[in-house]
C-alpha cells in the first residue's frame, strides 16, 4: 500500500528518472560536439492501481491535485517530498474489477526562498513604499471639520482628552494655553 498525498495506492512498481540534457552543435564532419550539460528535474513514474468503493473519488482528487499543480509528498517503496503530478493515465481492463489500472508520472520540485522572507516583519513595514513621482496625483477635496470646545470652569486638557478621544499632546499642540491656565470661555480645538 502506498500513499500520494492523502490518497491510498497499490502500486506494482516505481520507475525512478534521473537524466541530464548535453547541448549539441552539429560540426561539417564527425559527431556533433557539446560544451556543456544541464540537469533534468528527477522524475518518477509508478505503475499500479485505485482499488475500492471510492475509486473514482480518489482518482478525481489525484487528478483535481494535478490541475492545481499541488506539490504533494509521496510515500511507498520510496519516500518521496516536493513532487508534483505530471501526468495520470487510466486504464480501466478487466484486471481490476472494482478500481483502476493508473500510471502516474511524477516530478521532483525544489521551492525557492526569496531574500524577502528572511527580512525581519519589522523592516518589511519600514520599506519605503514606490510613490508615483513626477505625475499629477489626485488631491483629496475633503475639508478637516475641527470641533471645538468652548471652556467652562474646572475642564483641563485630560478631561478633554477623555471627553472627544484626542491625545493630551494634540491638544496642546492645537491650543498653546498652558495645563495650569486655560482661560475660562475661550474656543479650545479639540479634534
Amino acid at each position: 500500500m502506498a500513499k500520494l498525498g492523502n490518497v491510498y495506492l497499490q502500486v506494482t512498481s516505481e520507475n525512478i528518472n534521473d537524466s541530464v540534457e548535453a547541448t549539441s552543435y552539429p560540426v561539417e564532419e564527425g559527431v556533433p560536439f557539446s560544451d556543456h550539460i544541464r540537469e533534468q528535474p528527477k522524475g518518477v513514474s509508478l505503475d499500479g492501481y485505485v482499488l475500492g468503493r471510492d475509486s473514482k473519488q480518489r482518482l478525481q482528487q489525484l487528478r483535481h491535485s494535478m490541475k492545481k499543480g499541488e506539490i504533494l509528498s509521496y510515500t511507498g517503496r520510496s519516500i518521496l517530498k516536493n513532487v508534483i503530478i505530471l501526468s495520470i493515465d487510466d486504464n480501466r481492463t478487466n484486471e481490476a474489477a472494482n478500481g483502476s489500472a493508473v500510471s502516474i508520472k511524477l516530478q521532483f520540485i525544489r521551492i525557492a526562498n526569496t531574500s524577502w522572507e528572511k527580512v525581519p516583519a519589522k523592516q518589511k513595514t519600514q520599506q519605503k513604499k514606490q510613490t508615483n513621482a513626477g505625475k499629477k496625483q489626485p488631491v483629496d477635496k475633503k475639508k478637516t471639520t475641527a470641533v471645538y470646545h468652548k471652556v467652562k470652569k474646572g475642564d483641563t486638557y485630560w478631561g478633554l482628552s477623555r471627553k472627544y478621544g484626542t491625545s493630551i499632546p494634540q491638544l496642546r499642540k492645537w491650543n498653546k494655553y498652558p495645563d495650569r491656565a486655560i482661560p475660562i470661555g475661550v474656543k479650545l480645538r479639540v479634534r
